[in-house]
């Protein structure tokens, strides 16, 4: 085993091919990609994963293999050095364009085409030695300098109209052609997010007429390209972008081919978790971000596992964490939320209890049509990884269920927030919901708390531990007390013996409670009810409330299964010594 102090360093956040074999980093040989695309032949080919899957430190690979000047000891120890016959012929032997169109986020469409600029412009300064080119003429040179222009934002000032942008790929790839006497490889990544950027802020009409033009020119009539690669999140192969293309091969999350190449296998995992000293963690990583199936693969998320052993090696006692939750602002399931029925929330319901439900899904949709239904969205939680498939489909009928415990916390904080929203609409009666607990009146909380809960998506029985039920609820009833501001309402906080569920002060009148929640396996709510009242005392909850000066102290044992609750109150007067 290699000691602590030579073990290699974690990449996390790094997507450099060359940076990752260079540095020092762990890598996970993703190389045998390069076989099977090499021995699978498509003119254009398209890889659609979630985000943080790999796609771009795959892409980098595959720029620093096929370019010009490749250094071969990047590639020692790896599958594709097995391969001779395949480095020979196309290790170090192509031009390579490499665009990365992550960035291109804009509220206006004027910005985002000035970003799409600087993305290819500055990919265009790397073959700054096209200006100097024997082999070029000098119209071909003037073509290259605005080109160059345009990515440092002078197209105003050239006067470089709409049609430079456009063709500005199949121009580049046309003089580096030239230059070299060989075709080029054309590597686009994430050529989705732009769509989605317009989409969100209107310009999406211009933003389809734009990469219409810059993709159909650049991969449908451009004689100086050998084979191009796209990723994306989504398959738009019904928008206008790809309108004609001939050999165009799409390779989805649910394609067989090449399954194994983004995400990590579970074979990958443990030999990871082993290197580092971890191997005991294998099941709680498991649980955690293993559960996406690709094709026949199952995988587990690159981004979460590195992140967490990255996280335990600085502490053997850290949690897992929705590492995701960092990723996005999860807009996706606030919009399925907002717009599912009745029957779709009970359908949530069985995913957050994991199992999983029926769903005819559309990979190929445009942005217009993504959140028309709710149909549509179920497809856009399947492609975006929110969601995942279990056994085999029948025909475009999936199994959907959510993949692992990270996914389904995000499911359930996205719930508890949608449901604030919800409740927030109607302050009155939330101001009386709050009241009954100051006056301790149950039976009207009871009355209140059941009427929310039967607006709400529940944690149901199956597959979901007691506790992780005890905390849904825990987290409903905070968000409701919180409402007053003029209260102080602390979770999960340390008070005599142990942790109270939820403490309240109001310290304008001195009244402190303590809410102890519980959920009834077998029904028997009242006797739980006792029982939660019993450890409030047992565990001398309200200690922290009594040290604060309140005088008034009210303990509340609240009990819930499903949408049900029972809820017993004790009240009790401090003495001040």
């Amino acid at each position: 085993m290699t000691s602590l102090q030579t073990r290699k360093k974690l990449p996390v956040g790094i997507e450099s091919f060359t940076e990752i074999r260079t540095e020092d980093f762990y890598y996970v040989d993703k190389t045998g990609l390069l076989k099977e695309l090499l021995c699978n032949w498509g003119k254009v080919n398209l890889f659609t994963r979630p985000r943080r899957f790999g796609k771009s430190l795959n892409m980098s690979m595959l720029k620093t293999f096929f370019e010009y000047g490749c250094d071969s000891r990047l590639f020692e120890g790896l599958m594709i050095k097995e391969e001779q016959e395949l480095c020979q012929k196309y290790m170090g032997n192509f031009p390579v364009i490499f665009v990365t169109l992550k960035d291109i986020d804009a509220r206006e469409y004027e910005d985002a085409k000035a970003a799409l600029c600087s993305a290819i412009g500055q990919e265009a300064l790397r073959f700054q030695f096209l200006a100097e080119s024997d082999k070029l003429t000098e119209k071909e040179k003037i073509q290259f300098d605005q080109i160059i222009k345009i990515g440092l934002g002078h197209e105003q000032k050239f006067a470089v109209s709409n049609e430079v942008l456009k063709d500005s790929l199949r121009t580049l790839s046309g003089l580096l052609s030239k230059h070299y006497g060989q075709k080029v490889i054309l590597l686009i990544d994430e050529y989705d997010v732009p769509l989605d950027k317009a989409h969100r802020s209107g310009y999406y009409d211009e933003m389809i007429d734009l990469l219409g033009n810059l993709f159909s020119r650049a991969l449908k009539s451009n004689e100086s390209l050998y084979f191009s690669v796209l990723t994306g999140c989504l398959r738009i192969a019904k928008e206008s972008i790809f309108t004609g293309l001939n050999n165009f091969k799409i390779y989805s999350i649910a394609d067989v081919r090449f399954d194994e190449y983004f995400g990590f296998t579970e074979e990958e995992v443990r030999m990871m978790l082993k290197y580092y000293g971890l191997s005991k963690y294998e099941e709680v990583v498991r649980e955690w971000y293993d559960g996406y199936c690709m094709g026949n693969t199952n995988v587990y998320c690159p981004w979460d596992v590195i992140n967490y052993v990255d996280l335990l090696r600085a502490d053997p006692d850290a949690s897992p964490r929705a590492f995701w939750l960092n990723t996005s602002g999860n807009e996706i399931i606030r919009r399925f939320l907002r717009t599912a029925k009745q029957s779709t929330r009970r359908e949530i319901e069985q995913l957050i209890a994991g199992e999983s439900v029926a769903k005819k899904v559309h990979e190929e949709l445009t942005y217009r049509e993504l959140y028309k239904t709710i149909e549509n969205i179920w497809s856009v939680l399947f492609t975006t990884g929110y969601l995942t498939q279990r056994g085999k489909p029948e025909g475009e009928v999936y199994q959907l269920a959510i993949p692992n415990l990270e996914i389904q916390k995000i499911f359930v904080e996205q719930v508890q927030e949608w449901f604030q929203e919800e409740v927030q609409k109607d302050v009155m009666k939330l101001d009386e919901f709050c009241q009954a607990f100051v006056g301790a009146d149950t039976a009207k909380i009871e009355r209140q708390f059941n009427a929310y809960l039967q607006k709400t998506i529940s944690i149901r029985d199956t597959a979901v531990r007691k506790g992780k039920k005890e905390n849904f609820y825990q987290g409903i009833l905070l968000g409701l007390l919180s409402h007053r501001e003029d209260w102080d309402v602390i979770s999960n906080e340390e008070s005599g013996d142990g942790y109270g569920d939820i403490l309240v002060e109001l310290e304008d009148v001195g009244i402190g409670m303590v809410l102890e929640i519980k959920y009834s396996e077998d029904g028997d709510m009242e006797t739980a009810c006792q029982r939660a009242l019993k450890q409030i005392e047992e565990k001398s909850y309200e200690a922290r409330l009594v040290e604060d000066g309140m005088e008034t102290i009210l303990q509340y044992g609240i009990v819930c299964r499903k949408k049900r609750c029972k809820v017993a109150c004790n009240k009790k007067e401090i003495v001040s010594a």
